[in-house]
């Protein structure tokens, strides 16, 4: 569950940064855009969480890469280093959701 709640604030992050003065005009719609998705994506993991996993892990590694590679996006360290801890957070969120965290799905009854 707590992968949800990370996803959700990491996406909000992620949005509200696109309108802080450290990116550019790329970096704002793919802040928006990634921001969006992984927010929603944070939504939807409550209930299920195989292929939110995924797409937050692959959105991690997209941050990941559009910090490293992609240098219209970048127009600082406050942008680079923005893109990169969010990918690192999305990345370790997913993979732990694809890990199973079973005590959220502990059920004791009667026991």
């Amino acid at each position: 569950m707590w992968q949800a709640w990370v996803n959700g604030i990491l996406g909000v992050w992620l949005f509200i940064a696109a309108f802080l003065n450290f990116t550019s005009t790329g970096n704002l719609w793919n802040d928006i855009i990634v921001g969006v998705i992984v927010a929603v994506s944070g939504y939807l993991m409550k209930d299920e969480k195989s292929w939110q996993g995924w797409l937050s892990v692959i959105i991690g590694v997209w941050l990941i890469i559009a910090a490293a590679f992609i240098p219209s996006l970048i127009t600082g360290d406050g942008s680079e280093w923005n893109l990169i801890i969010s990918g690192v957070v999305a990345m370790v969120a997913g993979f732990s959701a694809l890990g199973g965290d079973n005590v959220d799905q502990l059920h004791i009854e009667g026991n």
